[in-house]
């Protein structure tokens, strides 16, 4: 029997990149048109994000936090039960995971703690900047590396622009939300070591958003006195 440090991560891979690739194209498939509407509800996002009024920014707080709730339990059934425990036995722990995440969002609408920044300084151009990648960037990957269009990952629908998306708003909130971090933290670090076993060429992006979110979160934890 091999000794364990003989091992490397493709050992415990349990799935073929083909086999990975196509269950969001059965996924695609089995639930269209939910990627309009939810490409519709992440556009509302920085619709009201814009907006100069304080209202329009607590307003954009609070719905944001609750249209990524809506996503992170959409996928949390949609996909990791639905699909990808098909291939993975960890699929229904991570779908606990997802679904815990949306009840902390959810707390976060309720209580109006999730006010974001003004999109026009750091902070606020950052977090736009990687909302905006999960809501058009990452289905555009599918053209980009030559992937069928119908294997599309999609905000609302795929983990990773769903996580990336979160990250964004995170990464632009007004304070910092440590606890909101941890989850979508924990699957970068999964999804990029998956990718990256796989050989996928978007492998290191999600992992580089999500040290980006950690950069920006702990820079606004330093500058807490100055924001308002």
């Amino acid at each position: 029997m091999p000794e364990w440090w003989t091992y490397s991560l493709s050992d415990f891979l349990m799935f073929s990149s083909r086999t990975y690739y196509r269950q969001f194209e059965l996924l695609n498939a089995e639930v269209w048109p939910a990627q309009v509407v939810a490409l519709a509800l992440g556009l509302a996002i920085p619709a009201l994000w814009w907006r100069k009024l304080r209202a329009g920014q607590v307003h954009a707080g609070r719905i944001a936090a609750i249209i990524l709730a809506a996503a992170w339990l959409w996928v949390a059934w949609a996909y990791l039960l639905g699909h990808y425990d098909d291939i993975n036995w960890t699929g229904k722990y991570f779908a606990a995971g997802f679904a815990l995440q949306a009840l902390l969002l959810i707390f976060a609408a309720a209580r109006n703690h999730l006010l974001l920044r003004r999109p026009g300084d750091g902070f606020g151009r950052a977090g736009v900047a990687l909302f905006a990648l999960a809501l058009i960037g990452y289905p555009l990957l599918t053209i980009l590396f030559h992937r069928p269009w119908t294997q599309a990952e999609v905000f609302g629908i795929a983990p990773d622009p769903t996580v990336m998306a979160t990250l964004g708003i995170v990464a632009a909130a007004a304070r910092p939300h440590w606890q909101l971090l941890v989850l979508p933290l924990i699957w970068c670090a999964y999804s990029g070591a998956t990718l990256w076993t796989m050989e996928s060429p978007d492998a290191a992006l999600l992992p580089a958003a999500a040290g980006l979110a950690i950069v920006l979160v702990a820079g606004k934890g330093r500058l807490l006195p100055a924001i308002h």
